[in-house]
């Protein structure tokens, strides 16, 4: 158990006072963001594991259309190829993306394929929320698992029904956006706290030497270009991207209940307190008992059933947890409890409940 616990402990700095981080790492600029981009396409090319026609009409409708677009008819004809399938490609369009550019693509089956390994992504339009097609994809699908079938097994590794185009798709427009003609930038940050925006706000203001930056809320530190004798609003950012800045959180504790996984935060502080832990374990186990009668003797086997029921109870008695003034102390006490990380969850409900956990407790 203490093992587990101080593994999980290097996640967080363990000594008073977080490293000091550059803003680049803490912010994002107002403006500076990506566009989701989606398209339905199809895949072709597959080893006999696309979509079944019967359960999935809208694989074959999509085919007929780029047939006939490529001077196929094949109107009225019966066709059930097994080896493409439809998939619906996501993108996102990362800010200052130019025309002719790649990005990556993600491609997702919605019909009834059981892979997509090996298969080709025809040609396939882009659109943003706006409707207009920024990006066209095609390539070869790197699918992201493998599927085994025989007659009365099957095996399946992975998810390959999903897979990706590393720069499979090319930009065709590009989001208008003047960032030239920006005079106040607005710096976001990640993880909205008081204290850190006020941090950013001194540290950009002494490297300045004047008051160039103000912070407006928790979220926001708004930078003044025509204060900081700056004209690009690029240059500008290139300046106070490598400002260090020390972030400041509230104490967090974190569990997941489904792998017992338990974070603390360097700031994490129990008051003191006492803790019984104990598991109250039933067991019921069934022997019955065959009875039979004597050879050429009248009568009938009688099974005679037979129970044994006990209950047991396990438990670590009442353990006192000191209140820790350090992260190195909370741990301590934790760790005098010597029980499970599930049972270690359970107690740091109840500390939480009970007043005593001094932090933002987190459940996933």
């Amino acid at each position: 158990m203490k093992k587990f616990l101080l593994v999980l402990l290097m996640l967080w700095p363990v000594i008073a006072g977080a490293e000091a981080i550059r803003i680049k790492d803490l912010v994002e600029v107002d403006g500076v963001r990506g566009n989701d981009l989606v398209g339905y396409g199809l895949i072709v090319g597959l080893n006999g594991t696309g979509d079944g026609i019967r359960n999935a009409p809208f694989t074959e409708e999509i085919m007929s259309n780029l047939l006939e677009r490529l001077g196929v008819n094949v109107s009225g004809e019966q066709y059930r190829p097994k080896n493409v399938a439809a998939v619906f490609v996501t993108a996102t369009l990362p800010p200052f993306a130019r025309a002719g550019s790649r990005i990556d693509a993600t491609v997702s089956a919605i019909g009834d394929a059981k892979s997509l390994l090996g298969g080709t992504l025809v040609m396939t339009p882009l659109n943003g929320a706006d409707g207009e097609i920024y990006a066209v994809a095609q390539g070869t699908i790197i699918a992201g698992g493998n599927s085994v079938e025989g007659e009365g097994a099957r095996v399946v590794q992975g998810v390959p029904t999903a897979g990706t185009l590393p720069s499979g798709a090319r930009v065709e427009r590009e989001v208008s956006f003047d960032f030239s003609t920006v005079t106040v930038l607005r710096l976001a940050l990640k993880s909205a706290d008081f204290t850190t925006a006020a941090r950013i706000e001194a540290a950009i203001n002494e490297h300045f030497g004047a008051r160039v930056a103000t912070m407006l809320d928790a979220g926001t530190v708004a930078l003044d270009l025509g204060r900081t004798g700056i004209v690009s609003p690029a240059h500008a950012i290139s300046r106070i991207e490598t400002i260090l800045v020390q972030p400041a959180a509230r104490a967090r504790v974190v569990v997941d209940q489904r792998s017992g996984t338990i974070v603390i935060g360097a700031d994490v502080r129990i008051s003191r307190v006492a803790v019984a832990q104990g598991n109250l374990t039933l067991r019921v186990e069934e022997s019955p008992l065959v009875e039979q009668p004597n050879p050429f003797s009248p009568g009938e086997t009688v099974v005679v059933p037979r129970t044994e029921a006990s209950i047991s109870e396990e438990g670590t008695g009442l353990a006192e947890i000191i209140g820790g003034t350090s992260l190195s102390q909370v741990v301590a006490g934790l760790n005098a409890l010597g029980v499970a990380p599930h049972d270690m969850i359970d107690i740091l409900k109840s500390i939480n409940a009970a007043g005593a956990l001094h932090a933002e407790f987190v459940v996933q």
